[in-house]
């Protein structure tokens, strides 16, 4: 098999030949369930398929193997021992995407309409050198500035937490859209906080590479902050929290967020880990999710 690179939190987009291989304009992912859409982007190209090519296709997130496998949306109840609801390890990050998938595709329209969202490798690949103008290229096809709130799941140090941008494009001396970052992590205990200095400068870079007006003093000003939300109860259930805030939040957001109404919703009684523990059990039943 090929070498597979180990780091703490996912590999690194591949490259096959002279260009990178994408998936509707963007890197795909080494796990699995994208290798369907490997084979059909190399058929595509009429390239010959290599059985290194193949072999080249690793996991993404490799602290996460062993993991469930990404499946195709059904509506069949699924009894698999590998479901969301029974897992016994964290998620990685191609079934943490499968599911954010199913999720995404039922909110209406109007709550879409005020959010975008980053890939959940791009934080943990911008952290990567050689890789950090790609993953800010892909960032600025998002438009990321037009949006009221750009959702960012992140996985560093073998956990999950989610990242949140809102009102990025407004001025900082609005009452009503405040710029801001909200950081949303279950397990409060690892502190979050570590996490500022690469959330800082990923944030500087993003605004250098659109020709924002703001400088580094005003964007290191945009408060960052980080609510008392509801804890996991073990060392894994971070990516299932992940999912569950992302829902959450999405449905109860309010299309003006000011510092003055913080934190909203987001309070410890927020919601209790049973919740959690039915949801994942629904989104192992999509027609429940209706």
């Amino acid at each position: 098999m090929g070498k597979k690179k180990h780091g703490d939190d996912a590999s690194i987009p591949i490259e096959i030949g002279s260009s990178d291989l994408a998936y509707n304009g963007y890197p795909i992912s080494k796990h699995r369930s994208c290798w369907i859409h490997v084979v059909g982007y190399l058929r595509g190209c009429r390239k010959k398929i290599s059985k290194q090519d193949l072999l080249d296709i690793e996991l993404t997130a490799p602290c996460f193997l062993d993991s469930i496998p990404c499946r195709t949306r059904t509506n069949r109840r699924v009894k698999s021992k590998n479901s969301i609801s029974k897992q016994k390890s964290k998620l990685d990050s191609g079934s943490f995407e499968c599911y954010f998938g199913t999720i995404w595709s039922r909110f209406p329209e109007d709550k879409r309409a005020l959010f975008t969202y980053l890939d959940c490798q791009w934080f943990a690949w911008y952290r990567k050198t050689s890789y950090r103008q790609k993953v800010l290229s892909w960032i600025k096809r998002k438009e990321i500035f037009s949006k009221t709130y750009v959702l960012v799941p992140i996985v560093c140090w073998d956990h999950w937490s989610l990242l949140i941008f809102c009102h990025l494009g407004e001025s900082s001396q609005s009452k009503t859209r405040t710029p801001c970052v909200l950081l949303l992590d279950s397990l409060q205990m690892s502190d979050p906080m570590r996490l500022e200095p690469d959330i800082r400068k990923f944030m500087l870079d993003i605004y250098k590479a659109e020709g924002r007006p703001e400088n580094k003093q005003m964007i290191y000003k945009i408060p960052l902050l980080v609510p008392k939300v509801p804890q996991q109860r073990n060392g894994k259930e971070c990516g299932n929290f992940v999912l569950y805030f992302i829902k959450l939040f999405v449905e109860s957001a309010p299309k003006n967020f000011s510092i003055e109404g913080y934190p909203y919703f987001m309070e410890k009684d927020w919601f209790h880990a049973e919740a959690v523990e039915r949801f994942c059990e629904r989104l192992d039943s999509p027609r429940k999710l209706d």
